[in-house]
């Protein structure tokens, strides 16, 4: 179904699993703190999904909540620009989750690519629960709440928000017609005056009637134009002309955020669970520590013996922090043996300390004001839940739950 979607908003969300890192930096919040200028942008602390890993000590997870919201201000992320907000303080999302289970089949869970594959990668705890299947349904339930038109995701996860937009699909053919759908759709009509409802009622009657997919798109835009009329309208006209009724869940979109693989200290992708990051808030002494000891070409036994940057861990940095006449130093110097690896290093301890300088100079305010933090937040899940009471409301009227 082509359903209206809250074309600029968009939902992200991350688990509050520990500190951040370059990784998070370079793969999530440089592209957040884009967006949050672009678009309508919602941004929570998924602390539910962190107990579906994380269940048997979950007093770890109120710390690393408040310090990813530093991390996360830090990076860029303004509140006036973005609504933050935890995912636990909005219990609009697990009614929704619940809703949605009663009619998500138990196949599309299991065969979400992700669910073995973490079990695999987390053989040390215990994932054969019920939360843990059931994720990526909370995760639609994250994203639907707010009617979200877009989730910025990385191509692997791409299947979460294709499975979402198979749910929705599914509780709006459903649920989706109202009883009064017809008088609805001829009230909207009137709204958008004769022409354009003589060119709408035109449109819809060739695809129908001959499977037009050209009308269909032509009709999908001229509903999207339309300025005196509101989107549960729009949802209405759009099921009108597809045959379905009234999109109470619209489908989603994945906005493939850019690829920014971000090296660990070993060469492996930056992660928490390889131990081989650099935090946010890391000291420069730390960051200089870390990165003197990191593995280099094992050819290079002597400071006199040349090397491969290619075999080399620290040349991989170079490829992200690096300008072009520092990387043709590197390869000149490593290879002829004319620089040691002390020295190659060195540029990239103080770019990394250069890029971190400004997060660390404005983490110390919110350090310092914990109650800052907090109002933050809080505004920020105030206005979360009037989004998410607006289509619960919508949900319990499909279902016909709204008992007056």
């Amino acid at each position: 179904m082509g359903a209206v979607v809250t074309e600029r908003r968009v939902l992200s969300g991350m688990r509050p699993t520990g500190r951040l890192h370059l990784g998070h930096y370079r793969g999530v919040l440089q592209n957040w703190v884009h967006l949050q200028h672009e678009y309508e942008c919602f941004f929570f602390v998924a602390d539910w999904h962190a107990l579906t890993t994380h269940y048997d000590d979950p007093r770890l997870i109120e710390s690393n909540v408040w310090e990813m919201v530093i991390d996360w201000l830090a990076a860029g992320i303004n509140p006036g620009s973005a609504t933050l907000f935890i995912q636990s303080r909005v219990s609009e999302h697990a009614e929704l989750h619940l809703l949605l289970s009663m009619m998500t089949p138990l196949g599309w869970l299991e065969r979400v690519p992700s669910y073995k594959d973490q079990q695999e990668k987390l053989k040390e705890r215990d994932l054969a629960t019920y939360g843990f299947l059931g994720y990526p349904l909370l995760q639609s339930a994250d994203i639907l709440i707010y009617k979200a038109g877009w989730v910025p995701v990385g191509a692997d996860q791409v299947a979460h928000v294709e499975m979402t937009r198979e749910i929705a699909r599914r509780f709006n053919h459903l649920y989706g017609r109202e009883p009064d759908f017809e008088a609805m759709v001829n009230s909207a009509l009137k709204k958008m005056g004769k022409k354009a409802a003589k060119l709408y009622t035109q449109l819809r009657k060739r695809y129908q009637e001959s499977g037009d997919e050209q009308a269909l798109q032509t009709a999908r835009a001229l509903v999207d134009d339309q300025k005196n009329i509101t989107l549960v309208d729009k949802e209405r006209l759009l099921g009108s002309v597809e045959g379905s009724g009234k999109a109470i869940l619209p489908e989603p979109q994945a906005l493939l955020a850019p690829q920014a693989k971000m090296p660990g200290l070993d060469g492996q992708k930056m992660s928490k669970s390889y131990g081989n990051t650099i935090e946010l808030r890391e000291a420069p002494e730390s960051v200089e520590a870390k990165i003197k000891t990191m593995p280099t070409d094992p050819a290079r036994v002597r400071r006199s013996d040349p090397g491969d940057p290619e075999k080399c861990p620290v040349w991989q940095l170079h490829e992200v922090y690096s300008d072009q006449d520092i990387k043709d130093w590197v390869q000149t110097g490593c290879r002829s043996a004319g620089i040691g690896c002390l020295e190659c290093k060195r540029t990239i301890i103080d770019a990394i300390n250069a890029e971190l300088a400004p997060i660390k100079a404005r983490a110390i305010e919110y350090e310092n004001d914990r109650g800052l933090i907090k109002s933050i937040v809080a505004e920020g899940c105030e206005i979360a839940r009037e989004q998410a009471k607006q289509t619960l409301d919508d949900v319990r009227v499909a279902l016909g739950f709204d008992y007056g």
